[in-house]
């Protein structure tokens, strides 16, 4: 099948280019490089350099005229969104129009939809949070999230495109940027691999539900192969991580006996955030494969790699 990834050079969409690859398919890649890296995009697929709101979007289309495209770019920055709304929304809905626009126009028949599980369900009273329970965001940039989830929706009700809307949890892994600001294991190990002290925001207590970037990719593939499945799916573990016990998880993991330091909190930072999987087990037939104790040895020893060569 041919499919079009767009975001293909990022930390997500690169391991999702590579899952489709080895599944068989067809992929090209559509990627600004502004917070992607061309080494990560595999030789076997075709990397076109543009954002989503370039005009010369749409010859890509008629150039790849791609079945189905998953939707992974986006300005993922909450702390951005906050001080430059504007911005976000001219790439998160802007670019994402323009890309459903040429989905409808090159007759695109799947849309896979990375959308945002945390940012986008905001602090809630039931953990861990199923799909039917109510989207607050409390960002731009949740707001934006699921503003697209409703595009992709629409899209499917107007013009027959079928549309699924993947709510990931706290996704992590190699290529994750430790520079970023979501990527707290990242910035564990950039920091314990170069001599820096690791902060720990508040009190440690707050938790997440970390994912392994390498079941986010194969849920990606299931939701290829299951076209009928539409509406959101959180894609996610459903088990709780305090940032202090995670923390413990990584030095037990890398061997170190570093010890964290404790800096002030996060204004307006969610005390917990857990998706309940239960949904992409019954209609994709997806789980988690990856227990976090072997994922952040995976992941540590990336950037020991990356930190050494």
């Amino acid at each position: 099948m041919k499919i079009l990834v767009s975001g293909g050079a990022g930390f997500i969409g690169s391991h999702v280019v590579d899952t489709f690859l080895a599944a068989g398919h067809e992929v090209a890649v559509v990627d600004n490089l502004t917070t992607g890296d061309a080494r990560w995009v595999n030789p076997r697929a075709r990397l076109y350099e543009l954002d989503l709101r370039s005009a010369r979007l749409a010859p890509v289309f008629e150039t790849e005229r791609p079945e189905v495209v998953a939707h992974l770019a986006a300005q993922a920055s909450v702390a951005r969104s906050v001080t430059d709304p504007a911005f976000d929304a001219s790439v998160n809905i802007g670019g994402g129009l323009g890309l459903l626009e040429c989905c409808r126009r090159f007759g695109v028949r799947r849309v896979i939809y990375s959308s945002s599980g945390g940012a986008g369900y905001g602090d809630t009273d039931v953990v861990p949070t199923p799909e039917t329970h109510a989207t607050l965001p409390i960002s731009p940039y949740g707001i934006t999230k699921i503003a697209m989830e409703h595009y992709v929706n629409a899209w499917s009700g107007i013009y027959g495109i079928s549309g699924i809307s993947l709510r990931y949890a706290n996704i992590y892994g190699p290529r994750q940027n430790p520079q970023g600001e979501a990527g707290v294991i990242a910035i564990f190990c950039h920091r314990l691999l170069t001599g820096q002290t690791p902060i720990i925001n508040g009190d440690g207590g707050q938790t997440r539900d970390y994912t392994y970037v390498g079941d986010v990719a194969a849920a990606n593939l299931k939701a290829l192969e299951h076209p009928e499945v539409t509406g959101p799916v959180n894609i996610a573990t459903g088990v709780e991580t305090s940032v202090n016990a995670l923390y413990r998880a990584l030095v037990e993991a890398a061997g170190s006996t570093v010890k964290a330091q404790h800096g002030p909190a996060r204004p307006g930072e969610q005390r917990r955030s857990c998706l309940h999987p239960g949904r992409a087990g019954q209609v994709l037939g997806w789980k988690p494969t990856v227990s976090l104790a072997e994922g952040l040895g995976r992941t540590f020893r990336f950037f020991q790699k990356e930190t050494t060569s």
